[in-house]
């Protein structure tokens, strides 16, 4: 990746009409662009980000068993009307559109339906379950308000999970697995600190809590009550001392805090299975309920959560797991020598396997500076007549006020 050869740009002027802290950053930063309000492109930095998050969920979707599956935006109507989730006035946030023909269908905003349509197909006996089955996909929700940038979006990125269960027991077996490799997920992702499985309202589709993922943060639209020994927290919405008594917590050691829900997990008995007539055969032969949970979690609001956190007044600075180059590789001048030096440490780190964002421009050191600490790479690393006359390399980490000169051997321990 060079500098010289990308088309996107930075930008010093904060983009006019957007409010959050995220927006803002990711637009001057080259990351998105936005279309319209809850709508934004991703562009080829940004889309390194995106994608590195993705692969960090998939990876702990597929440690517990998961099986990924692409389905269809286009949903037909029949199928949503069989589980009463069809008509606006029950579901307000659809896109809908229509065939030519005059057959009305609706952008996806959840796959409950579908996949339990897809597995009559393939479940009949009790040896077929259990099932995890999820996607990484773009969904549509037609939000009164989209607002807060990358965290509340009409058009947004989803990974959405589906488990099928052969009895309520193998179904929490299931569903905390799912909780533990969500924690797993926000560890490496750097929010795991600030991040609560919180306690939250089951719906209408069970009489148990639900669990909501909430990452601590001033721009959170969530109320919740954190227990800090304990590691979770209770959704006002259900903070009655009922409920407290319920999940043996007591008022005066919970923590008022505003977060923003990263993710959840939801219990949905046999609400879905049932009305769309997936059932399985025990081993007497006996047909039996399947009992589901769903599991989702905001890929795109996650790259808006970490912008949004881990942020100074110079730009974004991102967790090495997901950012878009390990090295921003800074050649200064453009003496031959310089040049050589600073094209053979890009070619040798990118062979180690060193994702490097080299800026060959002829700009002056401020002008790329400062775009290295708006773009957020982990490292800056310098080549100048300066560090050749040393025979080393000028280093500063992000979240650091430092720079330090390392020799060859070196720079390649450091990103080894």
């Amino acid at each position: 990746m060079r500098m010289s050869s990308l088309f996107t740009k930075t930008s010093r002027t904060e983009p006019a009409g957007e409010t959050s802290k995220n927006a803002k950053l990711l637009i001057q930063a080259g990351f998105v662009h936005k279309e319209m309000a809850g709508v934004y492109a991703y562009l080829p930095l940004g889309l390194r980000v995106l994608e590195n998050i993705k692969q960090i969920v998939r990876e702990e979707m597929n440690a517990i068993g998961g099986q990924e599956v692409m389905l269809t935006a286009l949903q037909p109507q029949e199928l949503f009307e069989k589980t009463d989730r069809w008509d606006d006035a029950k579901v307000d946030n659809w896109f809908k559109t229509k065939l030519k023909n005059g057959t009305e269908l609706g952008l996806g905003l959840t796959h409950e339906e579908p996949i339990v349509d897809i597995l009559q197909a393939f479940v009949n006996s009790y040896k077929d379950l259990p099932i995890y089955a999820y996607q990484i996909q773009t969904k549509f929700r037609n939000e009164l308000r989209a607002k807060s940038g990358l965290l509340r979006g009409r058009e947004f990125i989803m990974k959405d999970m589906y488990s099928f269960a052969r009895s309520q027991q193998e179904h929490d077996e299931l569903y905390e697995k799912a909780a533990l490799a969500y924690a797993k997920v926000y560890d490496r992702l750097g929010l795991g600190g600030i991040t609560y499985r919180t306690y939250a309202d089951g719906g209408i589709f069970t009489t148990r809590f639900s669990d909501e993922f909430q990452t601590l943060s001033d721009v959170g639209e969530d109320t919740i009550y954190v227990h800090e020994g304990k590691k979770i927290a209770v959704n006002k919405e259900i903070f009655t001392d009922e409920n407290l008594a319920k999940l043996g917590l007591k008022r005066e050691e919970l923590v008022e805090k505003r977060g923003v829900e990263v993710g959840n997990i939801f219990p949905l008995e046999s609400k879905y299975s049932d009305a769309l007539g997936l059932y399985y055969a025990d081993e007497t032969g006996h047909q039996q309920s399947i009992v589901m949970g769903c599991y989702g979690i905001g890929i795109s609001r996650l790259m808006g959560m970490i912008a949004e956190h881990f942020a100074d007044d110079k730009g974004i600075v991102w967790p090495a797991a997901v950012a878009p180059a390990n090295v921003y590789l800074a050649r200064l001048g453009n003496d031959a020598d310089v040049t050589k030096a600073a094209d053979k440490l890009y070619n040798d780190l990118t062979e180690n396997g060193v994702a490097v964002l080299y800026d060959d421009r002829d700009e002056r050191p401020g002008e790329k500076f400062a775009d290295a600490d708006l773009m957020g790479i982990p490292y800056r690393v310098v080549v100048s007549s300066r560090t050749i006359a040393e025979n080393k390399f000028e280093v500063k980490a992000r979240d650091k006020s430092d720079s330090q000169l390392l020799d060859k051997e070196n720079l390649m321990k450091l990103f080894a």
